[in-house]
């Protein structure tokens, strides 16, 4: 048993809060690399970058009055706070890709996120308009999809699975998947399949006319 089913043993099945209908079947379940998550979502790069500005500046500065050996001394206390907040930051994108299932079904994209408050979003692909594939030169991707409707999320708490920046119109979004193209590939068949589908519906009509004859 995998350390995500230790956590959330209550489900039963790996990241839905309760057994497929007859006729659904899982065809793919992932999470987000935590190492890309933290790029992308909580801006890790920018961080370090950050950090690694003030190291060079501290030397810089420090160099005009003491020797080179003193002045990286100098800088050694913003390497500390560099290295604690990028650690923190890296911390937090492994608890909520630990914490995040994403599912798909030959029905609908589930989506089971929130480290703190967890919640499972079920997104029938009728609900869908469009879907829009971000993928990295490394394979991992981020999928986003654009809900046709009424249908309103909230950015705030399906953050950060959604698309960055679609606050009016918030799209939630498989963050930071491996073999992005792939999943696309599968989601893209599924949703065809299932919006092709005929809706049948059942009519009394004709056997209230033959009730109406007798």
């Amino acid at each position: 048993m995998s350390h995500h089913d230790d956590d959330f043993n209550f489900e039963p099945i790996r990241g839905l809060p309760e057994k497929l209908p007859e006729g659904e079947v899982i065809l793919w379940q992932g999470s987000p690399a935590a190492l890309q998550l933290a790029r992308e979502a909580l801006n890790l790069t920018w961080v370090a970058g950050y950090f690694l500005l003030l190291v060079i500046w501290r030397v810089a500065v420090s160099l005009e009055t003491v020797a080179l050996p003193v002045a990286l001394g100098h800088a050694v206390p913003f390497v500390v706070i560099g290295l604690l907040a990028c650690l923190i930051i890296y911390g937090v994108a492994t608890v909520q890709a630990r914490a995040t299932v994403y599912t798909l079904t030959n029905k609908r994209v589930a989506m089971r996120i929130g480290a703190a408050l967890t919640m499972t979003l079920n997104l029938p692909y009728t609900w869908i308009g469009t879907a829009q594939l971000s993928q990295r030169r490394n394979g991992t991707g981020t999928i986003a999809f654009e809900l046709i409707g009424d249908t309103r999320l909230s950015y705030l708490m399906t953050w950060p699975h959604v698309r960055p920046w679609r606050i009016a119109k918030t799209q939630p979004a498989l963050r930071c998947i491996p073999d992005a193209a792939n999943v696309a590939r599968i989601f893209a068949e599924a949703a065809d399949t299932r919006v092709s589908e005929p809706q049948i519906t059942r009519s009394d009509r004709a056997e209230s006319a033959a009730v109406a004859a007798e």
